[in-house]
């Protein structure tokens, strides 16, 4: 086996994915190993544990899987080599600016959340912090 080729359990250690879930983007078409071994394990390059950290990425933002597969399609096409007309590479170009907008407007919904949450835990902790406290 090539040392360009990983098995899914380095895959997996290396993106902090469990195996069924870089099954499950098989099996939904986001990731495709590349080659397979004689014995027929699933094998992957850089570029496929590239591609699942962005899904990892997209995951806690809230992005749906059709999502994933239009961001990817477009990073992809970019990426191919191939002769693109000005109009579709532009249109290619907008689409993962529409991305980047909306990766920024969920992380600061997040940041929001967090902070409220972090409030609440604070809450209760001062409410805690007297029962705490033995009395004499």
């Amino acid at each position: 086996m090539s040392s360009a080729h990983m098995q899914i359990g380095e895959v997996a250690a290396r993106t902090e994915l469990s195996l069924r879930t870089i099954r499950h983007y098989e099996e939904t078409g986001l990731v495709t190993p590349s080659a397979r071994s004689q014995g027929g394990f699933r094998l992957y390059t850089e570029a496929d544990v590239a591609r699942l950290r962005v899904i990892r990425r997209m995951k806690p933002l809230g992005f749906s899987l059709d999502e994933m597969r239009s961001l990817l399609d477009a990073t992809d096409r970019l990426d191919s080599g191939d002769a693109l007309s000005p109009e579709l590479r532009d249109a290619l170009l907008e689409r993962i600016r529409d991305f980047e907008r909306a990766a920024r407007q969920r992380v600061e919904t997040l940041r929001t959340q967090l902070a409220r949450a972090e409030e609440f835990a604070a809450d209760l902790a001062e409410r805690l912090a007297p029962a705490a406290t033995p009395t004499p």
